[in-house]
Formats: C-alpha cells, sequence, structure tokens
C-alpha cells in the first residue's frame, strides 16, 4: 500500500502540517503499508483561475512533486484546514488546474480520504467540500475510484498534538485518529484487491 498526504495549508508549520505528519507516522506503523510520501502547499505555485494552466509538459518542482507522488499512491488523504467554514483556497485552485484530460489519470484507480483540521471545534466542512470536489471531478471524467465515507475532524489540533508530532496525551483524540487510520486502509485494501484482481 503506498499512501500520500496532501497538506493543503500554505502556512509554514501549520496545525494542518503537525496533524499531516502525525497521521504519516500513524500509518507507517502498519505492516501493510509501504511507503507514506508527504506533500505540503508552502511552496504552492499553481496558477490562480484565469492566469494561466499547468504545462504537464513544464511543471515546476512543485508541481512534478505533487503529480508524481499522486501518481504512485494507491491512497490519497487530504489534509485540509478549515478557514470561514470551508477549506481554502489553494485547494480549489489545485482542483481546477488538474481536473482536466492531461491530469485524469490522477483521478483513476485509486482510494482518497478527507481530513479537517481546526484550532478549535470544526474541520468537518473542510472536508466535507473537498470530498464533494474529488467525487465530482472523478464523475466528471467518468474515472473508477473510491472516496472513503469515513472523514476526520481534528478537534484543537494545536492542544492535542505536540510540536514533534506526537500526541499530548488525548485518548479520545488518540482513539478517533487510529479509527480513521485503520477504516481508511480497510477501504484502500478492499478497492485495491479489487481493481487488481481485474
Amino acid at each position: 500500500m503506498r499512501i500520500l498526504i496532501i497538506c493543503t495549508s500554505p502556512r509554514e508549520g501549520s496545525q494542518s502540517l503537525q496533524f499531516s505528519n502525525y497521521l504519516k507516522n500513524l500509518f507507517e506503523a502498519q505492516p501493510e503499508v509501504k511507503k507514506v510520501n508527504l506533500i505540503d502547499f508552502e511552496n504552492f505555485d499553481i496558477p490562480t483561475f484565469g492566469r494561466g494552466k499547468i504545462d504537464p509538459n513544464k511543471l515546476s518542482a512543485f508541481q512534478f512533486e505533487l503529480v508524481s507522488l499522486w501518481k504512485q499512491s494507491d491512497l490519497v488523504v487530504f489534509v485540509s484546514p478549515e478557514y470561514n467554514w470551508t477549506t481554502n483556497g489553494e485547494v480549489f485552485i489545485m482542483f481546477d488546474q488538474l481536473g482536466n484530460k492531461h491530469f485524469e489519470h490522477l483521478f483513476d484507480n485509486r482510494v482518497f480520504a478527507c481530513v479537517g483540521v481546526s484550532s478549535g471545534r470544526g474541520g468537518r466542512q473542510a472536508a466535507q467540500d473537498v470530498a464533494k470536489v474529488v467525487g465530482k471531478l472523478i464523475s466528471f471524467q467518468n474515472k473508477y475510484s473510491i472516496i472513503s465515507s469515513k472523514i476526520f475532524e481534528a478537534h484543537d489540533t494545536g492542544k492535542n498534538i505536540l510540536e514533534n508530532y506526537q500526541s499530548a496525551g488525548n485518548l479520545i483524540f488518540e482513539a478517533g485518529v487510529d479509527n480513521f487510520v485503520q477504516y481508511t486502509l480497510k477501504i484502500a485494501h478492499k478497492w485495491v484487491n479489487t481493481s487488481s484482481s481485474n
């Protein structure tokens, strides 16, 4: 199982990135997981709406890393911050630029999962908004992928994750993340095994 965690926050050292690293450690601890990659949006340089298109033959370093790691992965997990009751704009810019025939393979034959991160109580809407757009792109491009129905809301992230990406000891938080990891891997295994047998 090859996993890519995409932390969509562009802020250096963000709570979304702290959670992403914590999540990466949990996935890496699972014996069936071969590789877990993590990319964040600190060097995000995808053009905004109406200001150019990504050229698949002239990708920047950030764009190349994002596309190549995504292409190699069986499971893609989006970790998105919640801003003003939705996710950040970079997420929608990314999907706008990658949701075309040049990059349609990124939405085929893989599993997607979503996490929403909040500094307080929240995160659900961000995760749901990302899942909604991914679902639309899979459908519109007539691809065969699945979005896990289990999302995780990372509440009070700054209080629950330490600077070294370890848990601060909230047992409820730990159990919730572990449940998300186990559920997501089961869905991914079912999908990967089914796809490889066809």
